[in-house]
């Protein structure tokens, strides 16, 4: 099986992921922390994937999403980026936007 498979059927499954070293309650470094931190405060349900406990996904997502760092923030299937343009988003009030957005679609 094509290891983007479980990918897509993910992105697929949940409209707002994030690919993350370790969890939201126990983060594997300071960026996957800081991005899960921002994504609870937009008030976003979002959907965490542990890269380190898959090393299957954690190898094939960088080229995947042709992103080569942790975390990974998609919704609705596309990649809106890692810690840094999370919290960009956060701090304009996008992020809560865009959640909320989804929200509304899934209602």
């Amino acid at each position: 099986m094509d290891i983007n498979e479980p990918i897509k059927a993910l992105l697929a499954e949940h409209p707002i992921v994030l690919f993350m070293k370790g969890t939201p309650e126990f983060p594997m470094c300071g960026f996957s922390s800081r991005a899960a931190q921002a994504l609870t405060q937009a008030g976003a349900t979002f959907h965490a994937v542990n890269v380190l406990a898959d090393p299957q996904v954690r190898a094939a997502l960088p080229h995947f999403a042709n992103w080569p760092t942790f975390p990974q923030l998609f919704i609705n299937g596309e990649l809106i980026g890692g810690c840094d343009i999370i919290e960009e988003l956060m701090s304009s009030g996008e992020l809560a936007r865009m959640a909320s957005d989804v929200a509304g679609a899934a209602s």
